[in-house]
């Protein structure tokens, strides 16, 4: 069932469709009859998980643009689940805008979200939806921050934060230390701020329970505050004490962990110490979320998410904007870039598999 697929047959790409996600996705887009074509820049690790779902097959690389074009050529949509994507978002969005396909992806890199929202006014001239940020990062934060913002239109701040259960893929561990050197970020007065790493720490409640949680670089200080304009943002994920204080004495090295070859170091040694979510420990761990909106008078919106395991969630709503792109009537509300919710409405989180809306207030 592998080879080349004539690019006019072509209808969407699953790009990285042999990574940990990327398989996931392709296991699902399958059932669901979705059929994409699988590509990645590994040729025998693609073809041999085409030959097992019976899909078509295209390797390609991203450091040669005109074989990356004709890959995409002729496609609806490519989504791009091939970290980490600050190397690698902008060949395929380049390939993309360029033959005219949707672009979505599961990032949650602050910078690659930049970079996308800054080719916005090229997607909007070439009719391409630019929708980065599809999976776990960022479709239940982006949501919540949605809902709040109808909640309480006149907020002058944000508050995320969630706690995930099951662990890290290698792929995901490799890309935050690839962002160790960066610091943290929040928003002040609508513009991005660098802070040190876990800056801040907050206590949130999950039931009658408190977590402790510090801030990170969440990908919502850029996308929430596309989605909702409010000016001060911050994401926090639940963290032990322990944990809390190492992120803090790594602010004392941190010039040292933006040199590439510490990153490759501390990569190297993660790839031989991370061990993927089984598929029994993605079904028994969840993640749950917070969102607080406070407006200027003191004024408070919350609420909270229950939702499955992030790579289950990535996969369920990375699908769902997939499908709903495919479904050409009717067309995306806008082209160039757009949020999770700006695509697919705010309350899209609350319709995927497993996902509750615990409390509103």
């Amino acid at each position: 069932m592998t080879g080349k697929m004539p690019a006019r047959d072509v209808k969407w790409i699953l790009y990285g469709a042999n990574g940990y996600t990327g398989t996931l996705v392709a296991e699902e887009a399958a059932r669901r009859g979705l059929r994409p074509v699988l590509s990645g820049r590994n040729r025998e690790a693609v073809e041999a998980l085409a030959d097992r779902l019976g899909l078509a097959a295209r390797p390609c690389g991203l450091h040669d643009p005109t074989a990356l074009r004709e890959l995409v050529r002729g496609a609806t949509l490519v989504l791009h689940c091939a970290g980490p994507f600050s190397a690698t978002s902008g060949p395929m969005l380049d390939a993309c805008l360029a033959e005219g396909a949707h672009y979505l992806d599961i990032t949650g890199e602050i910078d690659v979200f930049a970079a996308c929202h800054a080719r916005s006014g090229t997607g909007e001239a070439r009719r391409v939806c630019i929708a980065p940020g599809v999976g776990f990062d960022v479709v239940p934060t982006d949501g919540a921050a949605a809902m709040l913002k109808q909640a309480l239109p006149d907020a002058t701040s944000l508050v995320l934060a969630f706690e995930a259960g099951g662990g890290p893929s290698v792929g995901t561990a490799k890309t935050g230390a690839q962002g160790l050197g960066k610091g943290g970020r929040v928003r002040r007065g609508g513009e991005l701020v660098t802070v040190p790493l876990a800056y801040r720490t907050r206590t949130f409640l999950r039931g009658n329970t408190p977590r402790t949680a510090m801030t990170i670089p969440w990908g919502d200080v850029f996308t929430a505050f596309i989605t909702t304009g409010i000016p001060d943002i911050e994401a926090y994920i639940t963290a032990s004490p322990k944990a809390i204080a190492n992120a803090r004495r790594l602010n004392w090295i941190r010039p040292l962990l933006g040199i590439p070859a510490v990153t490759r170091f501390i990569q190297s040694r993660l790839e031989g110490s991370v061990k993927p979510p089984s598929s029994a420990t993605r079904a028994r761990t969840n993640a749950h979320i917070w969102g607080e909106a406070t407006a200027a008078d003191g004024r408070v919106a919350r609420l909270e998410l229950e939702t499955p395991n992030g790579y289950e969630l990535t996969v369920t709503a990375s699908l769902g904007v997939v499908e709903r792109l495919l479904n050409r009537n009717p067309e995306p509300p806008r082209h160039g870039y757009v949020t999770p919710s700006q695509l697919m409405g705010a309350d899209y989180v609350l319709g995927l598999p497993g996902v509750t809306l615990v409390s509103r207030s």
